[in-house]
């Protein structure tokens, strides 16, 4: 396996288009999987339609789900911030996406996103996995 660990500035952004990333990792490296993680307590990766209202759609329905208020038991950093360690129960922090000749196998509207509502560390990372298939690179 063949991993590499990638840094994304999200600044004050809750949804990070990371597929330019992921896949420039994938290029040229023919048919298999590719397995992303954002390694943080405080977000997540997802399939989305990026640039047609989707982000903002995203925002309004986290902020339903997880309020930044101080209803949560954990309570350091900036308010609400137990709600953002909430987040990857509900936004899965990886992804496995299939390859086949280099080229991500995604929809037509989709994106690879990464999603934080974490405002104290706009410096993030995400690990990306490669699991060529047998016999390849």
């Amino acid at each position: 396996m063949d991993s590499e660990l990638f840094t994304v500035r999200t600044d004050d952004r809750t949804v990070t288009d990371v597929t330019g990333v992921i896949a420039a990792f994938c290029a040229e490296r023919g048919d298999g999987l590719c397995h992303v993680l954002a390694p943080h307590a405080t977000a997540g990766l997802a399939l989305m339609e990026t640039g047609a209202g989707s982000e903002h759609d995203l925002e309004v329905l986290l902020d339903r789900l997880l309020p930044r208020d101080d209803r949560y038991r954990h309570r350091h950093g900036s308010a609400g911030h137990g709600a953002d360690h909430l987040l990857p129960v509900v936004v899965c922090p990886s992804l496995t996406l299939p390859v086949q000749d280099g080229r991500l196998l995604l929809g037509t509207w989709q994106s690879v996103v990464l999603v934080d509502t974490n405002p104290d560390n706009p410096n993030r990372q995400i690990r990306c996995s490669w699991l060529g298939a047998a016999g390849r690179a």
